[in-house]
């Protein structure tokens, strides 16, 4: 079984960094047969971020929102302020010591602990595996082949939101190469810079 994860994660984060990013996708897009393939999710559930802000509004105890992004993103760039825990699908080794030369980063491993701590904070909120859970990252890709694997273990309602929370990158322009497209912090959604103990990941 820890194998079969091991594979499985790997092959995710070789598809999440070798994949350009897409940047067509306009704000408050709906046509998900459109979505870019990288995007795309095995139950083909998608939200906007207006959506996915909306549903956990709603209900706030009945639905799970969850940040796969990295420590060091939800630190640095900020966190959406309703979401329920940053729960990283992959990471940075404890030390950066590797570089990935495709992303033009310091490289990511899978993080073993993705469904574990999942389910540890899912079980606090009192809900299961048939509950809707919202996954958000930093423009769509890995919140995709996280929805995949938690699919794989067993969640039934899983939503990507498919801009992310910095949204994807413009193609030319002064701001090319920057993530002003769409995504949750462009459209003036609530985030901060400010993060809570009790939401964030630590290793077990």
């Amino acid at each position: 079984m820890k194998m079969h994860l091991k594979t499985f994660c790997a092959a995710s984060l070789l598809a999440f960094a070798s994949v350009s990013f897409a940047s067509d996708w306009a704000p408050g897009a709906t046509d998900w047969d459109k979505l870019p393939e990288i995007k795309r999710t095995k139950q083909a559930l998608y939200l906007t971020p207006q959506q996915a802000y909306d549903m956990k509004k709603k209900d706030p105890k009945a639905v799970a929102l969850f940040d796969v992004r990295t420590r060091a993103e939800a630190i640095y760039v900020g966190m959406a302020t309703d979401v329920d825990a940053l729960v990283p699908f992959v990471e940075h080794p404890e030390i950066w010591s590797d570089w990935d030369d495709k992303r033009h980063m310091y490289k990511l491993e899978p993080n073993q602990d993705f469904v574990p701590e999942l389910e540890r904070r899912m079980k606090a909120m009192g809900l299961g595996k048939d509950a809707p859970v919202v996954l958000i990252c930093r423009s769509g890709d890995r919140s995709s082949k996280a929805a995949d694997r938690l699919q794989a273990a067993g969640y039934s309602k899983v939503y990507s939101v498919a801009e992310g929370f910095e949204g994807d990158t413009a193609k030319d322009g002064l701001k090319a190469g920057q993530r002003v497209v769409n995504g949750w912090k462009n459209i003036g959604l609530p985030w901060t810079y400010k993060v809570d103990k009790a939401r964030m990941y630590f290793a077990h």
